[in-house]
């Protein structure tokens, strides 16, 4: 009777509809739930309690600061089913894909970015249509996207280091840098240039700052936190003398369209005479 009814059951989904759009939708939702409960175990620091030593519930709700232990239990058997933790016996441990979430810091900021803003943008895509206030990305998740940006860089790291090659830069400029990634690689692979990164979050030039030291960058290199556009107007600025390098990757598109040529031609301007080494 149950493999009857199991026959039965496919039999009604084959005849009830478009069966792939049905079994995509299914499959996206199920992973869309599982981003958002690891979104949801590093947002409350239930992982990273997790990762620092295995803990029971009652513990575990103690170093979380979680005044519902029902409710914490219930989650933990949530990030049980999604392979990020085990329950032995009466206390909770991470399992190792949890711990990539912790310990990778790029499996750790793709989580806090898909399950965040990303989806945000189209959970609150009603009111934006209907002339609601826009979004400030950059502003409160700089950071995040800076991090989950350092996905990208194997991809443009050949193309990067050639033009840094054959242009031999002395002064670069890197808009936007995020993580610093970009306008270190430069500096390798010209040993004898200096770099400006100018970033409007204070957690991504902090991010910057530290890849330039951590590479032993720091005397050859300047991180400015500010709006590159404001930089540009200052005569006294950073950006006094002109630069042989421009750096503009993964930019532009958050520049509004109407302020995007002024912003090129103005960063063409603070070009040596003569060049035009843009990337």
């Amino acid at each position: 009777m149950p493999r009857l009814l199991r026959t039965r059951a496919a039999l009604e989904v084959l005849r009830g509809g478009h069966l792939r759009p049905r079994l995509r939708a299914t499959r996206d939702g199920q992973a869309a739930i599982r981003l958002a409960q690891l979104g949801a175990g590093l947002s409350t620091g239930l992982l990273d309690a997790l990762a620092e030593r295995p803990a029971g519930t009652a513990e575990l709700a103690g170093r979380c600061d979680a005044a519902d232990e029902q409710l914490l239990a219930a989650f933990l058997r949530a990030l049980a089913a999604a392979g990020v933790v085990r329950q032995d016996h009466d206390r909770w441990a991470v399992t190792a894909d949890g711990r990539a979430v912790v310990d990778d810091d790029l499996v750790r900021a793709a989580v806090e970015a898909f399950s965040g803003f990303h989806t945000d943008v189209y959970r609150g895509m009603g009111p934006l249509l209907a002339g609601g206030p826009r979004r400030s990305d950059v502003a409160t998740s700089g950071a995040v996207i800076a991090r989950v940006s350092a996905a990208f860089e194997p991809f443009v790291l050949a193309l990067l280091t050639r033009t840094a090659a054959d242009v031999q830069p002395w002064r670069v400029l890197d808009v936007g840098c995020g993580a610093g990634l970009q306008l270190a690689t430069v500096l390798e692979t010209v040993p004898g240039a200096a770099g400006i990164g100018i970033e409007t979050d204070a957690g991504a030039a902090a991010l910057a700052k530290a890849t330039l030291a951590g590479r032993g960058l720091a005397g050859r290199s300047t991180v400015v936190r500010a709006d590159v556009r404001q930089v540009l107007g200052d005569p006294t600025g950073p950006l006094a003398e002109p630069v042989d390098l421009v750096l503009l990757a993964n930019v532009v598109h958050y520049v509004p369209r109407g302020e995007r040529t002024p912003l090129l031609a103005d960063l063409t301007r603070c070009l040596c005479p003569g060049d035009c080494s843009s990337w």
